[in-house]
């Protein structure tokens, strides 16, 4: 994959973030999608798209850079050493000033490539690195004569072959660095006592070709990195809008759609789980609150005036309703469910009764009512203590609802607490 160019600034800095693969940015997206339509080879990545490839690429190409720098720094002092033992000191010592151009050369770029710098410094460090690291191949061959010289040149293409195809870097430098091989092999094997200029021209030629196929073998590769980096895109995005989708479906399936809260099937899953955490022995509250006359509401004002009346109601319940960890669920029809963790007998009648207040100081108009010209709650309490004996949730709701209903009976807009001994209201 193609380093970024325009991901590195030009101060050196580079990208403060990573790359966010899941955004969801539409022209980013139509850009994906118009080009995974088209033919691979006509794929050419411009702008953010551009720039989210090549920041992502960075760091693995710089390390594929850095490796390869040190290992034929670490290489050529081997062979080097090798050649000292093998070879004649005649022709060794000829080998010794040009092969100490490359290690130096080799180390500076793998130096330069350690962190994010400008681009123009990357560009002239792995140009000039690997002209120099060429050259010293080439002058080592030289220097000693012979079949050495010959040896060596085919040696420094080898060397430019295989730097060409594992570095992912813009194709212009990948052209550059094949040039400048070519020139160097056919600038010293013009210089070769033993091989004439037609047969020199000829060997360039020929090594031109290969030269040339891996460079488009180089494109082809980054070609084909740049398609799977949008098929990922394309991938990611899919998974994105899944994930969203369901996420609605889920927030739909536990909602009230009228009133926006929690509904009876949420409260149910939240009960269990509340329970299965402990909670039972920790204490707890439930309030069961029911809209007094509400059926003469809708009949005397209408279903719309209905709705309102309970879309207001939810929301005076749930601003009652302070702790992150307290509940509010529409139980159903013109019921409300309160479920308050960690609440004794005292402070569940002290959150009821506000409620209550609140609702009938909101002034919501019932006039076909015989409690009062505007609405009103009715709530039955049913508290479970931790030092009491356990019950379900099943129990307690039960419990809240035996409250409710002797609430209703004793004249509604009231708060009664259960007690199996005695009514409390």
């Amino acid at each position: 994959m193609d380093i970024e160019e325009s991901a590195v600034s030009a101060n050196g800095v580079g990208p403060s973030t990573p790359m966010q693969l899941q955004s969801q940015d539409p022209s980013i997206m139509a850009e994906v999608a118009r080009l995974l339509a088209g033919r691979t080879r006509d794929i050419r990545l411009k702008g953010e798209l551009r720039r989210l490839f090549q920041e992502r690429s960075w760091p693995r190409t710089a390390k594929v850079i850095r490796a390869w720098m040190t290992w034929v720094a670490l290489l050529d002092v081997l062979t080097l050493g090798l050649n000292a033992i093998l070879l004649p000191k005649v022709i060794v010592l000829p080998m010794l000033a040009p092969a100490c151009i490359l290690p130096p050369a080799a180390l500076a770029t793998a130096f330069v490539w350690r962190k994010p710098r400008a681009i123009g410094l990357q560009r002239a460090s792995i140009i000039a690195g690997l002209f120099f690291i060429l050259l010293s191949v080439a002058l080592v061959g030289v220097s000693a004569g012979g079949e050495f010289h010959e040896r060596h040149l085919n040696i420094m293409l080898f060397v430019a072959i295989t730097a060409i195809i594992i570095f992912s870097i813009p194709l212009t430098w990948t052209v550059t660095v094949a040039a400048m091989a070519l020139g160097l092999y056919l600038f010293f094997q013009l210089l070769n006592p033993s091989l004439e200029t037609g047969s020199a021209v000829a060997a360039a030629l020929f090594f031109a070709s290969g030269i040339i196929a891996t460079v488009v073998a180089r494109r082809t590769m980054t070609i084909l990195a740049q398609k799977g980096f949008l098929l990922e895109l394309r991938d990611r995005s899919r998974v994105a809008e899944l994930a969203d989708a369901n996420a609605r479906l889920e927030r739909l399936a536990r909602t009230d759609p009228l009133t926006g809260i929690a509904n009876r099937r949420w409260m149910m899953e939240t009960l269990n789980h509340l329970w299965s955490a402990g909670m039972d022995s920790r204490g707890c509250a439930m309030l069961m609150c029911d809209i007094d006359e509400f059926k003469k509401l809708n009949d005397h004002l209408g279903h719309a005036e209905g709705d309102r009346c309970l879309v207001k109601v939810a929301g005076i319940i749930q601003s009652s309703v302070k702790r992150d960890r307290d509940h509010v669920a529409r139980y159903g029809g013109e019921e409300f469910l309160i479920v308050l963790p960690g609440v004794d007998e005292g402070e569940a009648i002290c959150m009821a009764e506000r409620i209550r207040r609140s609702v009938e100081a909101a002034s919501l108009p019932n006039p076909a009512s015989r409690i009062s010209p505007y609405v009103t709650l009715s709530i039955g309490v049913a508290t479970q203590s931790s030092d009491e004996k356990i019950v379900s949730p099943e129990q307690l709701q039960n419990q809240a609802d035996a409250a409710l209903y002797l609430a209703k009976q004793a004249g509604r807009n009231r708060v009664v607490l259960h007690n199996p001994d005695r009514i409390r209201q």
